[in-house]
């Protein structure tokens, strides 16, 4: 089991970065496949990115591709998602999520969710 918290949530103006962090604690992090979900209020949640075991491997939804990086520092049990460009659509809850077995999208794929941190892009 892994659990999972998430930091670097803020107000931040359109076109604007922001860096958020999932610390990991429990079983050895570089086992699970990480990814990055979001949710805005009234919508379902949303794949933003996975990322693979040793970080080598990234799968971007399009809506972040170019703009959003996902990245691991497995030695600090610790993952990453750089935010640039930051757009009002953009503002939403962001999870980080964490699976044993394969890269994934759905949220149904994920075992392990930290509580969220908000993102706020204003126009």
């Amino acid at each position: 089991q892994v659990q999972l918290v998430e930091s670097g949530g803020g107000l931040v103006q359109a076109g604007g970065s922001l860096r958020l962090s999932c610390a990991a604690s429990g079983r050895t992090f570089s086992s699970y496949v990480m990814a990055w979900f979001r949710q805005a209020p009234g919508k379902e949640r949303e794949f933003v990115v996975a990322i693979s075991w040793s970080g080598d491997r990234t799968y971007y939804a399009d809506s972040v591709k170019g703009r959003f990086t996902a990245s691991r520092d497995n030695a600090k049990n610790t993952a990453y998602l750089q935010m640039n460009s930051l757009k009002p659509e953009d503002t939403a809850v962001y999870y980080c999520a964490a699976d044993a077995n394969r890269l994934a999208s759905r949220p149904r794929d994920y075992d392990y969710w930290g509580q969220g941190t908000q993102v706020t892009v204003s126009s």
